[in-house]
Formats: structure tokens, sequence, C-alpha cells
């Protein structure tokens, strides 16, 4: 009788190991497509930042920096960056491009361009496509990483090397009010 209560356990144990193993994978799998969903937004955004520097170039001879930064950010080979790299650069992107509209809002002969105005409502459409499938992958992000974080599936994960994965945070400025001039 202990040698059945004993394998009894055993199977439920490897039951339990089976079923979080797959819970695991699962929301893995959720996160990389909430992750390749946003990926296609921000991609998107990368290939606009080019043309509005451009057209913004032509307007404001004194504000290099700026669009210096934001070349600089944009040259990065995106391709090639892993996840967390895309996330990290494209905060920093999100910083420089509303730094970029605040000196558009400075210029009313940019302000007034047929292609800027084409190009920064590409821009805001973009921008929200972003934040909702932001909001997504950080919904599939919170529930991978409680599974990952909490017991006793941080056991399986731990030893099947599942990690938590890093969220899309809003930016200091980002964070900052926004200042409405009337």
């Amino acid at each position: 009788m202990g040698i059945f209560i004993l394998v009894v356990i055993l199977i439920l144990i490897l039951i339990y190991i089976v079923v979080t193993y797959n819970c695991l994978v699962k929301l893995n799998n959720t996160v990389k497509e909430a992750f390749a969903t946003m990926d296609v937004y921000l991609k998107k955004r990368w290939d606009l930042v080019p043309n509005i520097v451009e057209i913004v170039k032509k307007y404001s001879k004194h504000e290099k920096d700026t669009l210096k930064k934001i070349v600089e950010l944009r040259n990065s080979t995106y391709e090639n960056m892993s996840a967390n790299e895309k996330v990290d650069i494209n905060n920093k992107l999100s910083q420089k491009i509303s730094k970029l509209m605040a000196i558009a809002e400075a210029y009313p002969d940019l302000k007034a361009n047929e292609n800027f105005k084409d190009l920064s409502q590409q821009l805001a459409k973009v921008e929200e496509d972003i934040a909702n499938s932001r909001k997504y992958y950080n919904g599939a992000v919170r529930i991978f990483n409680d599974k990952v974080q909490m017991f006793p599936s941080n056991i399986i994960a731990e030893i099947l090397k599942f990690k938590e994965q890093k969220m899309f945070e809003a930016s200091e400025t980002e964070r900052e009010n926004v200042k409405v001039d009337l």
C-alpha cells in the first residue's frame, strides 16, 4: 500500500510538472506574439523617423543636436537587436521624437508643410498603435512573470530555465506632466 501511495504521489508530481511546463511554454509564446505585434508598429515608426527628420532639417538649422541624436538612434541595426535592446532603443527614440515634435511647433512654416502634416499624422497613428500593443505586451509579460515568480511554479520555471521578461515601460519624460499653453 505504501508503494502505491508513493507511485500516485510521483505521478501527480509528474503531471504537475508537465502541466506547468506546458503553461509556461504557452505564456512564453504569448509574450513573443505580443512583442512581435508591437515590433511591427515599432518598425513602422522606425521607418517614418528619417523622413520626418529630413523635413525638419530643412526648416530648423539650429536644432542639429536633437536631429543628430535621433539619427544616431535610428542608425542602429534594428533587425539584429534583441527584444530588450529594441525596448531600450525605442524608449530613447520616443523621448527624442517628443522633442522633435515640440521643435516643429516653433516653426509655423514647417507645421504648414503638407509632407510634414502627413508624416506627423502617420506618426501619431503609429504611436497610438504602439501604445495599444504595449498594453497587450505588458499584460502578457505580467501573466508570464507571475507564473515564473509564484510558488510552486517558480521551482519548475527555474529548473527549466524560464526567465522573467522585461516590460515596456514609460520613460521619465513620458511620465512628466504635459504643459499646455492657452
